[in-house]
Parts: structure tokens; C-alpha cells; sequence
């Protein structure tokens, strides 16, 4: 008997402190009217310098952990999704772990900036089909806002902080709770979305370090054309991969990056707007945490009503893509 797949729990949790447009305008030659016609963000959540990704990964773990009374003992392996880790070791995974006492888990960390929710959803399949482990817990955290340069309008005006959990589980049922997944990336044009960390080597070797600046840069122009080119085709190829209609999607969750390529995707896929979840006007964009956050929160609304198939989509930098057909229990 094949092994099946169950999202048994799904929770996240944002930043507690809120800042609005008209916020910005005290330290940026802007307005709320230029941000919002240009990116459908009004406010977003934004972490202390003492919160981390980590203190928000283990909030949004409890919660998930809490809201379907999982036993923590039956997790077996913590995949933490972060591109914005306060430190490179040890790994957000095994602080997560730490402080749940999930102590039977393997933990590792996954880096494929907001594609990461995803990366990690496929990851978590693939051993439970394997065989290998019961029980993943995936917890999404980004604090994005850390490396942003807050005197540049173009990218500081887009992130929040937020994270999302998830338990995948092993399951007996004759139907999958992921019914089809694809991945894709193009290092060739890795230099749309960078981030860059200063590091020295051996002052007996020597040689020239060049100073960086450790902040976000974007080519915005370059990554809109790349979400349009490679995006809807990606889509597509998933649907028919899983011989899924689209009028059988309930619910379209695209990655919250900008309100213009929300509509702009639903439009080239013709999916109607009242199918589509957008939370991005008060989150801005939260990264990996974006795509749970925005189905737990639609769920908890009632804007998506259980049971429900959903199609979630993301893209990020490296460059990287990837999108999910998935199933949503009554329960949930």
C-alpha cells in the first residue's frame, strides 16, 4: 500500500509592530498613494532588533502544535524554510527544536527565499513516500525587514516578518492531502534578487576583500517579467501533470510579493478574483511565511471555506519558482 500524505496542522504567526505608509514618510521621499497603487501594501509587520526569525518559527510551531493537539513527540524531522537567519549556525531547525522538545527530530535548515514554504512542502513528501519519516514539521520564518535598507524606497517598502508551521504526516487514507508538486530555477539570472554577507578570509593569505553593502537588492523590472514568463507555464504544467481542471481549484494562493502580479497571474490563468487570496495590503511580503499565513488566516476569516483544493505558487530569489496543488481538510 503506497504512503499518502496528511497537512494535519497550520498556523503562523507575524511581527507585533506595525508600520503604516504614512509611517515611512518620515524617513523616505514617498507617500502612501505611491506605495499602495504600486504595490497594494498598505502596512506591514515589522520584527524588534532583539525578535528574530527563530522566536517567531517557535510561536508559529506551538500554535500549530497547540491548535490540533499534535504530540510533540511523534515529530521525526524539522525543516525551518529561512533566507533571514540570525546567525549561519546553529540551524533555526534545531533552536525550533529546543524549545518545542521535539527531541526524536532530525533538523535542518532550507534556503530558497519565498519559494521555501514550498521547497520544504515537497521535501516533507518525499520522505514520508520514502518511507523514511512519520511526521515533519515545516516551519516557515523570515525577518526580511533586518536586511532591508530602510533609505531605499524601491525595496524597504515591500517586506514584513512573519512565520508559518505546518505538520505533514503520514497517512493510510486512499486520498493525498498534496496532490502534486513542481520545482524549478535559473541560476543564470541569480542577480535579480541578492543579498549579500561580508566575510574575510586568512589575513596571512591576503587579498583584496570588497566591502558590501548587507542589504536586499532588486532588479524589480527584471523579476516581474520572469514571474510572468515562467510562472503561468509552470502552473499549467502542474495541472495537467496531476490531470486537474481549473475550474476545480477552489482557491488560488499566490506568493504575496505585489498586488499588481496577484491580479496579473489570476488574469493570464483566468482564474476569477473572488478565488483568489491576497493578504499582502497589511503583511507586505513575508517571504516563505507569506503562503501559510495567508491560508491559515483565510481559513480562520471564513474566506476559504473546508473542505478545499487549493493551488499555491511562489517564486524567489536564486531565481527560484515553484508551485502546489494541495488539499485542505474539513478539520483543519
Amino acid at each position: 500500500m503506497s504512503i499518502n500524505t496528511k497537512i494535519a496542522a497550520l498556523d503562523f504567526e507575524v511581527a507585533k509592530n506595525t508600520i503604516t505608509n504614512d509611517d515611512l514618510t518620515k524617513i523616505l521621499d514617498t507617500s502612501d498613494e505611491w506605495i499602495s497603487t504600486r504595490t497594494g501594501i498598505k502596512e506591514r509587520k515589522v520584527t524588534s532588533n532583539t525578535q528574530t526569525s527563530t522566536d517567531l518559527g517557535i510561536i508559529a510551531a506551538k500554535k500549530a502544535i497547540s491548535r490540533s493537539n499534535f504530540d510533540v513527540n511523534k515529530i521525526d524531522l524539522i525543516i525551518a524554510a529561512t533566507s533571514a537567519p540570525e546567525d549561519i549556525y546553529p540551524s533555526v531547525a534545531c533552536l525550533i527544536q529546543k524549545e518545542i522538545k521535539a527531541k526524536s527530530a532530525a533538523c535542518f535548515d532550507l534556503r530558497a527565499a519565498c519559494s521555501g514554504f514550498i521547497y520544504s512542502l515537497n521535501c516533507a513528501r518525499a520522505f514520508i513516500k520514502a518511507g523514511i519519516y512519520k511526521n515533519i514539521l515545516i516551519v516557515a520564518a523570515d525577518t526580511t525587514t533586518k536586511y532591508t535598507d530602510w533609505q531605499d524606497r524601491a525595496t524597504c517598502v515591500l517586506f514584513g516578518d512573519g512565520a508559518g508551521a505546518a505538520i505533514i504526516s503520514a497517512t493510510d487514507d486512499i486520498e493525498d492531502d498534496i496532490i502534486g508538486i513542481n520545482m524549478f530555477s535559473n541560476g543564470e539570472v541569480s542577480d535579480y534578487i541578492t543579498l549579500k554577507i561580508q566575510a574575510k578570509g586568512c589575513p596571512l593569505v591576503g587579498g583584496e576583500v570588497e566591502e558590501i553593502k548587507p542589504y536586499i537588492q532588486m532588479k524589480g523590472k527584471d523579476v516581474y517579467k520572469f514571474v510572468m514568463t515562467n510562472i503561468p507555464s509552470s502552473l499549467e504544467e502542474l495541472l495537467n501533470s496531476t490531470n486537474t481542471n481549473i475550474k476545480d481549484i477552489d482557491y488560488f494562493i499566490p506568493h504575496q510579493s505585489n498586488q499588481r502580479m496577484i491580479d496579473a497571474l489570476a488574469q493570464r490563468l483566468e482564474i476569477d478574483n473572488s478565488k483568489v487570496i491576497s493578504n499582502i495590503e497589511k503583511y507586505g511580503n513575508m517571504s516563505a511565511a507569506s503562503i501559510p499565513t495567508a491560508i491559515r488566516e483565510a481559513i480562520d476569516e471564513g474566506k476559504i471555506k473546508l473542505p478545499a483544493t487549493i493551488m499555491i505558487s511562489a517564486f524567489g530569489a536564486g531565481m527560484t519558482g515553484a508551485n502546489a496543488i494541495i488539499k485542505l481538510r474539513e478539520n483543519l
